[in-house]
């Protein structure tokens, strides 16, 4: 255990006393969650009616629980809200995409063979006429790993077509070539980060390869979360962050594309999973069109704030998302609501009773702010406009703690958070589960890029202490097997699809355990003077120790790589 933990450990159990008694409302947590993922809220997806809903409630329920507002100031009034201007991109109708080119030619399905996003460039139309495909690999540059999988060539004007992940998601280079984690997923294995590089290259577009496994969903997921709505923040320069046509295409297209071209979608990742691999124009060639309803709306993040007594202007913060992906394509019952009961219906309930929580106990030293995102689901959006404008200073926030979901399925001998970052935030967790008997364990899904899809990410990025909790995969009731039964199930048949309602058979008990510890720590560290950092070999310490002074404290604090905590 580090001297960090051990601080903590002692100022935790001088705090508790008989507060440590008090627990969540769980007939309150219940409602909360039922009332935010009723067909009433319309799946809370951003600039409709359904957000003025959610807007409203949560605002509603911080001021009765006499939490102040913590938004923006207008008129000299603090508000509850904190305005997010962003992009809107809708299809007026499905676009037209067709491939020329031997045994690929023909019409892709939107939905079905492809699901193209509505444009995000500042474009509203999508025309490409006979641009030529290129197999680029993995779609990586990587310089501080010599990895480049477009070797000078000019993509200008050209459709790339990518796999999704890492190159070494299906095992260690035959080559000899750099390790990017394997199964723990790097920035460069994120579909934001192709479409990023495509735009910074000068491509026309990104077809991705969708496979479940390396993408860590399946196709259902893929086809709702991009065929819908689009958004984004409202940039200076939006082609210089966004290619023309961004899409994702099925296995079975890819393997007609690369059939076309004389070899198979096996050969082909073959050979993108070498260093010396170099793209390859395709004799394939992809025609688009479509029209887009593109504007800038203003959405909302909702902010509690609990003052603190003696050092108001340093802040821990509880966040989750309140959005969902809203009204879309039916699933196969008809539906069209999108509930977002599990995500995240239930973090937002779990931070809005923290906050209920908070509000009745004595002031922290340090503020507390209690932070409901908006369009998490379109990019972190809320989440990232908030550190780009925020509302308390960075370099004085002392933690985040997120919560993208929440324990369903009753109690768990562990603990565990999204990725696997290394930093003192975790100590601090990992020493207060200890207390319910609970041991960390890393999470046990690397390749799907948690630690890169929820809003503590923004964050992290700026050097700020945050994580994104997740309350455990070894279940009292059932162990590690029903663990991974339950999430499996979740992933293929609600997660981003209309079935993800409220199940009154959840069991909430592991939730509240899970709030406790959450609880914990952040009373402990709102009454505390340490700060939290990343260990010295995260690419986050840089952005951390930079903000220094701003905290006064030109030593900042080291934190053990993973493996050093005793």
């Amino acid at each position: 255990m580090t001297r960090l933990a051990l601080l903590f450990v002692a100022s935790t159990a001088l705090a508790a006393g008989p507060l440590a008694a008090q627990s969540f409302s769980v007939p309150r947590l219940t409602q909360d969650i039922k009332t935010l993922s009723s067909d009433a809220y319309e799946g809370r997806g951003p600039a409709t009616a359904g957000e003025v809903k959610t807007v409203a409630y949560l605002s509603q329920q911080l001021k009765a629980a006499g939490v102040q507002p913590g938004g923006d100031v207008v008129n000299g009034q603090r508000q509850y809200t904190q305005r997010v201007p962003l992009l809107q991109s809708n299809w007026s109708a499905d676009p037209v995409v067709s491939l020329q080119g031997g045994a690929a030619a023909g019409r892709l399905a939107q939905g079905t063979d492809i699901a193209v996003r509505a444009p995000l460039n500042g474009a509203s139309q999508l025309r490409l006429d006979n641009a030529p495909l290129v197999f680029a690999g993995y779609g990586v540059q990587a310089p501080e790993r010599q990895w480049d999988d477009f070797k000078g060539m000019d993509v200008r004007g050209k459709i790339l077509v990518v796999f999704i992940n890492d190159p070494d998601f299906d095992g260690p280079l035959a080559d000899g070539g750099p390790d990017f984690g394997g199964k723990a997923m790097t920035y460069y294995g994120r579909w934001t980060y192709k479409y990023e590089q495509a735009a910074k290259l000068g491509a026309a577009g990104v077809l991705i390869v969708h496979e479940d496994a390396p993408a860590s969903y399946g196709w259902a997921t893929v086809k709702n979360s991009n065929t819908n709505t689009m958004f984004d923040v409202v940039r200076q320069d939006p082609r210089g962050a966004h290619p023309a046509m961004e899409s994702w295409i099925s296995k079975a297209t890819a393997e007609k594309i690369f059939a076309a071209s004389g070899t198979t979608l096996a050969q082909a990742k073959a050979a993108a999973r070498r260093r010396d691999f170099k793209p390859v124009e395709l004799p394939v060639r992809l025609s688009a069109t479509g029209n887009a309803a593109a504007q800038t709306i203003t959405s909302y993040n909702v902010v509690g704030l609990l003052p603190g007594t003696t050092r108001p202007d340093e802040t821990v913060i509880y966040s989750a998302h309140w959005d969902h992906l809203g009204v879309g394509q039916p699933d196969a019952r008809g539906d069209r609501i999108y509930n977002g009961a599990a995500d995240n219906a239930t973090g937002t309930a779990h931070v809005l009773e923290q906050a209920r929580w908070f509000a009745k106990e004595p002031r922290t030293q340090r503020s507390l702010v209690f932070l409901f995102v908006t369009a998490e689901e379109k990019g972190l959006l809320g989440s990232e406009y908030y550190n780009s404008n925020p509302l308390y200073p960075l370099g004085k926030t002392a933690g985040v703690l997120n919560t993208d979901g929440g324990a369903l399925y009753g109690p768990a001998r562990d603990i565990s958070i999204s990725g696997s970052a290394k930093l003192g935030l975790l100590d601090l967790l990992t020493a207060e589960a200890a207390k319910q008997n609970r041991t960390y364990s890393p999470d046990e899904r690397p390749e799907a890029g948690s630690f890169f899809r929820s809003d503590h990410f923004p964050f992290a990025k700026r050097g700020v202490p945050a994580i994104s909790w997740n309350g455990g995969r070894d279940l009292v009731n059932g162990g590690k097997a029903r663990a991974k039964a339950l999430a499996d199930d979740y992933t293929a048949k609600r997660y981003h699809q209309p079935a993800d309602e409220f199940d009154p058979s959840w069991d909430f008990s592991g939730l509240v355990q899970d709030a406790q510890i959450l609880h914990n720590v952040g009373r402990a560290l709102a009454n505390s003077s340490a700060w939290p950092n990343w260990s010295e070999d995260s690419e986050f310490r840089g952005a951390r120790d930079a903000s220094a002074a701003e905290r006064g404290a030109p030593a900042p604090v080291t934190t053990p790589a993973a493996g050093e905590r005793g």
